[in-house]
C-alpha cells in the first residue's frame, strides 16, 4: 500500500531542487526584493543538533512564502569557520585546521540540504576561503586608512586629517605618527586579558567573571601592544541609530547598556611630578607599562560635578597608567603586591561581588580644583580602567561605594548635598558625615553654590570649570575600543608590515600591504601550539613569509591574527556578490539588495556580533562603499530549544513521597523538608507523572508535586538530539513542522519526541486525505473530484487561507500549522474533496513542509515545482461569518484583540493569543503562571 514515506519523497525533491538550481537568486532583484539572512553557523565537528534548524526553518518558510508572492528573494548560507575550536582540534589530533574545517562544512551542508532549506547554494561562502578573507583584509585597510571627524560626524580618509602646524614643522615622521594616533585601526599598549590556557588575548566582551567565555579558563591582565579598533568614535551613532531599527526593545536595551552613554564632566586634579623612577615603576617598566613623566593632572570623569566640594580622596584603577608616577618609594612594595592581586580578579569580582572594599594608598596627593586642598590618591580595584578615565573623585557622603571605602580606611566624610526630609533617610546622620545619601537636593558646604539645587549646580560648576581650564562637560561611554589582536594561528593575517633597520630591529614604522598584493595567506607551519606567553604561533613561520623585502627595505609581517568576529562582521555583503574578484561587492548589486529585510538568530549574539557588524558597516557607509547606514533592518531572535523535560520526585527516609514545594536546598547541597528532615531526590519517567495546572504531579498521588525542568542541550548532559535521527524516523518535514509548532518562534521550548510523533500523525492524515492508501499504486484519493467547492467547503478553504496568509506574514508559524490541521480534519470527513481545495492545501503547506507539498502538487497533475506558483487569494465574503473578535487580557486588563474562528477550540485559542505580536511584546520577560481561556469570550494571562 502506498503509505507516506519521507525517506523516498524527501531525497527525490532535494535532488530536483539541487539539479535545477531552483532557488538561484537573480543578480539584481526583479520587482520587490526580500533579503533574508540567518546568523551563519560555526561548522563544528559535532554537526547540527535539533536546536540549530529552528531559526533556519523560520527563514526558509518566510522565503518560500515570499517567492510565491512574487518577490525576488536572496536567502544564502555560509560558515563562520575561523576560530579556536578548529585550532584546538588541530593541536590535539595533529591535523591542519583547514582540513577539519572543510570536512565539518561538508557535513553541515549535507544536514542543511537534508532539511530542505531553500538556500541559493551557488552563493555559499566561508570566512576561511582565501577569496573571502582577502576582502576582510581589505576592509581592515579601510579602517586603517580612516579617521573620525567629530565635527562632521563621520569617518574620512586619513589623507584628509588636518595636521597642526607644529606637527608639520617637525617633519614627515611626526606627521605619520600623528596620523597613526588618529586611525580607526591603531596599535595601543594597554592592559589586556591574557588567557594562558587558550594562549591568546581576549576582548573584554569575551571574558565572563574573570574567565574565558570559551572553556571557562582563568584570565590575567597583562600589558601588551595590540591592534585596537576605535569603535568608541561611533558610540553616539551606534546608540542613536537603534531608533530606526525594527528590533525588539529588549535587544535594543542590551545594546544601549553595553554602549553605556552618560553625561557628566571631566575634571582635572593637579599633580606634582617625580624626578626618578620608584621601585614600583621599575617593576612596571619590566612588564612594559608606559610611564607618562611630567603629567601634571589626574583627570576624572564624574556624573556628579555638583559634589566636587565633598571629594575627600581620589581612587585610580590598579591598571591606570599613572600608578607608577604616583606611587612613592615608601608605598612601592604594597602597591605592587596589590596591583598584582587585582590582575587576577574579574570586573564582576571587583565590583558587584566584592564583599568589602580593598585598596592601598599611593603615597601621593592631588589638589581639589574647587577647594584648593590636597586629597590623598588611593589605588583600589572597585574602580575599573575600562570606565571613564580609570580614576574617580571619591565623595563618600553621596556615593555608597565611596562611603564604605571611607569608613574602612578612616577617610573624612563631608556632606555637600542636603537631601531634605525624605522618609527613607536619616538626614541628621548624613549632615554629620555618618551616613550616605545619593539623592538630589540643595548644595551645602559648597562655597558660592550653597542653596542651589543639584541640577543648577551641575550646570554652573561645569561651566565655571571650563572657563578656568579645569574641566569641561563631557559625554562618556562604557563601551571601550575593540581589542582586535589574537595570538593564535587560525585567523585572518593582518595586512600590515613593520619596518626593520639594518640590524633587524623594529623602527616603529608600519605600513599597509599594498591592496594589489592581497590576500596575505596563512603560512605553512608544522606546530600550531601557543607558545605559552603572549607571542603568536605565526612567529614560527618560514623567514620567506615572515620577512618580506619591498623596495630594498626589510619588513616583518604582523604575526597576530584577527579575531573570529572579523569575518562575521561583513559576510552579509559578500553574499550579494560572492564571486567578484575586483571589489568586495558590486555597488549596483549592494544598493539593490541592502538592507537586510529580516535577520534571524540567537539572542546570544544580541550585543557583540551585532555591535561589531554595525560599526564596520557605518565605516563602509562613511567611506561610500555601501548605501545604507544600518545593515539589519528587522531582527528576530528565536528562542532556545532545550532538552526533554526531566522529572524529579522527593522522598523522606521512610520512603514517603513529599511535594517539591516543601523541599529546601541547604548551603552544603543537601535536601531537607520544611521541618528539617533529610530528603532524597528520585529520577522519574514521563509515565510516572502527569500534568496538573502549571506543573506536574505523581501519577500515583496527584497531590504530590514533582520538580520538572529542561536544560540546554549539551554533550556533557547527554541530552543532544541529532536531526539525522529524527529525519530517519519521522522525516524532515516532520522535524520542520514540529519545531515551528512548539510555540512562538521567540519562546524557549523543551524538546519532546512525542510532539514529533504528533506532527508526523498530521502529515499521515494529510497524505490519506489526498492519496488512496488502500490502492496498490500511488493514485489520488477517489474523493478528489474536479468540482466547485460547496458553500461550507469554500468557507473552510478561504477562512484557512486568510488565517495562514496572516500567520505567515507575521511569523506566527505555530498557529498557521494549527489552521492546516483544522483544514485536514474537516476535509478528511468530506465525501467529496474538490481538486481546487486540495491544490490550495498543497500551496499553503509548501512553505512549512515543502517536500510533501511538492509531491502532492505533482500527484495533482502539475509538471513543475510549486516553489514559484502564485499564492492563492481568499475571498473576504467567505471568511466573515465564521469569525469573532476575542479580547486578550493580561492580569485582567484588555491588552489586545484577535480575530478567530467562531468554533475555535480552547487550545487553539490560547495558541493564537500567545502568537499575537502585541501580546508577545507585553509578555516578554514575564513568566505565565496561569492561563484562563473561555472559548468565544476571552483569554487572560496571569503573569509574574
Amino acid at each position: 500500500m502506498p503509505r507516506y514515506n519521507p525517506a523516498q519523497i524527501e531525497p527525490k525533491w532535494q535532488k530536483y531542487w539541487d539539479e535545477n538550481h531552483t532557488f538561484r537568486t537573480p543578480e539584481i532583484p526583479q520587482g520587490e526584493k526580500l533579503y533574508v539572512l540567518d546568523m551563519f553557523p560555526y561548522p563544528s565537528g559535532a554537526g547540527l543538533h535539533v536546536g540549530h534548524p529552528e531559526g533556519y526553518t523560520a527563514t526558509d518558510i518566510v522565503c518560500r512564502f515570499a517567492r510565491m508572492n512574487g518577490k525576488s528573494v536572496l536567502h544564502p548560507m555560509g560558515f563562520d569557520s575561523f576560530g579556536l575550536p578548529a585550532e584546538e582540534y588541530a593541536i590535539k589530533h595533529n591535523v591542519h585546521p583547514r582540513e577539519t574545517t572543510e570536512k565539518n562544512i561538508g557535513e553541515f551542508v549535507r544536514q542543511l540540504k537534508m532539511l530542505g532549506f531553500s538556500y541559493d547554494w551557488d552563493r555559499q561562502i566561508a570566512t576561511t576561503d582565501v577569496d573571502y578573507f582577502r576582502w576582510t583584509q581589505w576592509i581592515f585597510l579601510v579602517l586603517f586608512d580612516t579617521w573620525y571627524d567629530h565635527d562632521a560626524g563621520k569617518g574620512r580618509p586619513i589623507a584628509e586629517l588636518p595636521i597642526p602646524d607644529d606637527v608639520k614643522a617637525a617633519g614627515d615622521e611626526a606627521i605619520r605618527d600623528y596620523q597613526d594616533e588618529h586611525r580607526l585601526a591603531y596599535v595601543s599598549e594597554a592592559p589586556v586579558n591574557w588567557c594562558p590556557e587558550l594562549g591568546t588575548v581576549l576582548a573584554n566582551e569575551e571574558v565572563i567573571d574573570g574567565k574565558s567565555e570559551r572553556g571557562g579558563h582563568p584570565v590575567q591582565r597583562l600589558p601588551l601592544r595590540q591592534w585596537m579598533l576605535r569603535i568608541t568614535a561611533y558610540a553616539n551613532r551606534l546608540e542613536s541609530d537603534l531608533e530606526s531599527l525594527d528590533w525588539s526593545d529588549s535587544i535594543k536595551q542590551l545594546q544601549r547598556n553595553w554602549i553605556g552613554r552618560s553625561v557628566g564632566a571631566e575634571v582635572d586634579f593637579f599633580l606634582g611630578t617625580q624626578e626618578e623612577y620608584t621601585p614600583w615603576e621599575i617593576e612596571r617598566k619590566k612588564l612594559g607599562y608606559p610611564r607618562k613623566p611630567g603629567t601634571e593632572v589626574l583627570r576624572v570623569y564624574t556624573t556628579r560635578p555638583d559634589t566636587l566640594f565633598g571629594a575627600t580622596y581620589m581612587v585610580i584603577a590598579p591598571e591606570h597608567s599613572l600608578v607608577g608616577q604616583l606611587t612613592t618609594a615608601e608605598q612601592a612594595d604594597a602597591v605592587y603586591k596589590y596591583c598584582q592581586a587585582a590582575a587576577f580578579k574579574s570586573d564582576l569580582e571587583r565590583t558587584e561581588l566584592a564583599k568589602e572594599k580593598t585598596g592601598v594608598f599611593s603615597g601621593s596627593h592631588a589638589i581639589n580644583p574647587v577647594t584648593g586642598q590636597p586629597v590623598p590618591v588611593w589605588i583600589a580595584d572597585y574602580v575599573l580602567a575600562s570606565y571613564g578615565t580609570g580614576a574617580i573623585m571619591a565623595v563618600p557622603a553621596h556615593d555608597d561605594r565611596d562611603f564604605e571605602f571611607a569608613q574602612k580606611f578612616d577617610i573624612p566624610v563631608i556632606a555637600v548635598v542636603d537631601p531634605g526630609d525624605k522618609s527613607d533617610i536619616d538626614r541628621d546622620a548624613v549632615l554629620a558625615g555618618k551616613a550616605c545619601a545619593t539623592f538630589d537636593g540643595v548644595a551645602i558646604n559648597s562655597g558660592k553654590y550653597n542653596g542651589m539645587k543639584t541640577g543648577e549646580v551641575k550646570a554652573q560648576i561645569a561651566l565655571d570649570l571650563e572657563q578656568n581650564g579645569l574641566g569641561r562637560e563631557a559625554t562618556n561611554f562604557k563601551l571601550r575600543d575593540w581589542l582586535f589582536s589574537r595570538q593564535r594561528f587560525w585567523g585572518e593575517p593582518f595586512p600590515i608590515l613593520k619596518e626593520l633597520d639594518d640590524k633587524g630591529e623594529p623602527t616603529g614604522k608600519i605600513r599597509a600591504v599594498p591592496v594589489e598584493e592581497l590576500p596575505v595567506d596563512l603560512p605553512q607551519i608544522e606546530d600550531y601550539k601557543p607558545i605559552g606567553r603572549p607571542e603568536p604561533p605565526l612567529e614560527k613561520a618560514d623567514e620567506s613569509w615572515l620577512y618580506p623585502v619591498i623596495d630594498g627595505v626589510k619588513y616583518k609581517r604582523e604575526t597576530n591574527t584577527m579575531p573570529q568576529w572579523a569575518g562575521s562582521c561583513w559576510y552579509y555583503l559578500r553574499f550579494i556578490d560572492p564571486k567578484n574578484n575586483n571589489v568586495f561587492v558590486d555597488p549596483e548589486k549592494e544598493k539593490a539588495w541592502m538592507p537586510i529585510d529580516l535577520y534571524i538568530g540567537g539572542a546570544e549574539h544580541a550585543v557583540l556580533h551585532l555591535l561589531y557588524s554595525r560599526f564596520w558597516h557605518k565605516v563602509l557607509y562613511d567611506r561610500g562603499y555601501v548605501s545604507t547606514p544600518e545593515p539589519f533592518q528587522k531582527l528576530v531572535n528565536q528562542g532556545m530549544i532545550l532538552g526533554e523535560i526531566e522529572y524529579m520526585g522527593f522522598q523522606l527516609e521512610d520512603g514517603a513521597w513529599i511535594g517539591s514545594n516543601l523541599v529546601k536546598k541547604q548551603e552544603d547541597g543537601s535536601l531537607v523538608d520544611d521541618k528539617g528532615n533529610p530528603v532524597k531526590s528520585v529520577a522519574l519517567t514521563e509515565a510516572d507523572v502527569f500534568k496538573k495546572g502549571d506543573g506536574f504531579v505523581l501519577a500515583a498521588d496527584n497531590d504530590i508535586r514533582v520538580d520538572s525542568r529542561a536544560h540546554k542541550m549539551s554533550k556533557s548532559r547527554g541530552n543532544v538530539v541529532n536531526p539525522d535521527d529524527v529525519v530517519r524516523d519521522y522525516g524532515a518535514d516532520s522535524l520542520r513542522l514540529y519545531e515551528m509548532f512548539m510555540g512562538p518562534l521567540e519562546a524557549t521550548k523543551p524538546w519532546a519526541m512525542d510532539g514529533v510523533k504528533g506532527v508526523r500523525g498530521f502529515l499521515d492524515r494529510a497524505w490519506r486525505m489526498l492519496i488512496d492508501h488502500n490502492a496498490e499504486e500511488l493514485v489520488l484519493n477517489a474523493a478528489i473530484e474536479d468540482v466547485e467547492p460547496t458553500e461550507e467547503q469554500n468557507k473552510m478553504l478561504h477562512r484557512t487561507l486568510k488565517s495562514v496568509t496572516h500567520d505567515l506574514n507575521n511569523i506566527s508559524f505555530n498557529t498557521a500549522i494549527a489552521r492546516l490541521m483544522e483544514f485536514t480534519n474537516f476535509f478528511t470527513k468530506e465525501s467529496t474533496r474538490p481538486k481546487k481545495a486540495m491544490e490550495w492545501f498543497a500551496l499553503m503547506l509548501s512553505p512549512l513542509a515543502p517536500h510533501l507539498a511538492e509531491e502532492f502538487w505533482q500527484l495533482l497533475g502539475h509538471d513543475n515545482t510549486l516553489a514559484y506558483e502564485p499564492w492563492p487569494q481568499f475571498v473576504e465574503s467567505y471568511t466573515k461569518d465564521n469569525e469573532i473578535e476575542v479580547p486578550v487580557q493580561i492580569m485582567g486588563k484588555v491588552r489586545g484583540r484577535i480575530t478567530v474562528p467562531a468554533d475555535i477550540k480552547k487550545d487553539d485559542l490560547e495558541a493564537l493569543a500567545k502568537s499575537d505580536a502585541r501580546v508577545q511584546e507585553l509578555l516578554e520577560g514575564k513568566q505565565i503562571v496561569k492561563t484562563i481561556v473561555v472559548p468565544g469570550r476571552l483569554v487572560n494571562f496571569v503573569v509574574k
